[in-house]
């Protein structure tokens, strides 16, 4: 198994989402890649939760990484979450990010939950997507 291209994919992921000025206009800039403080307003973007799976071969080292991107809102009702989500969803399903290690061999969407939280005053949008990817090194 290798789990070498773990940064590479997540800053690769990182910059993609930050790059784009229409999801940073959507959610004010707050896409963060660890915890943002737990009094933070508005709505925000998290690159969350992963688990990696081998996918080497005899050629190579490769894993499936399966992801979890959430928006978390405090906003009345899912329309601000779920237009940022669907942003997220379209610069991520099918991307073709250049890592700083390795290769992305195809990154694909999974599955969405949304949910209410803390009584209904925040929402949540759990995106998953697969990402393949092999090392070349």
């Amino acid at each position: 198994m290798s789990y070498a291209m773990a940064v590479a994919l997540q800053a690769a992921i990182h910059a993609r989402l930050s790059g784009d000025g229409d999801l940073s206009a959507a959610v004010g800039g707050a896409i963060h890649d660890a915890a943002p403080p737990a009094d933070m307003r508005g709505t925000h973007v998290l690159i969350g939760a992963e688990e990696a799976l081998d996918r080497s071969d005899k050629s190579r080292g490769g894993a499936e990484h399966r992801l979890v991107i959430s928006v978390i809102s405090d906003a009345a009702g899912f329309l601000q979450a779920k237009q940022a989500a669907v942003r997220i969803s379209d610069l991520l399903a099918g991307a073709d990010l250049a890592l700083s290690r390795g290769r992305l061999v195809g990154m694909w969407f999974d599955r969405a939950e949304a949910r209410r939280l803390q009584g209904g005053r925040v929402r949540r949008i759990d995106l998953r997507f697969r990402a393949r990817v092999e090392d070349d090194g």
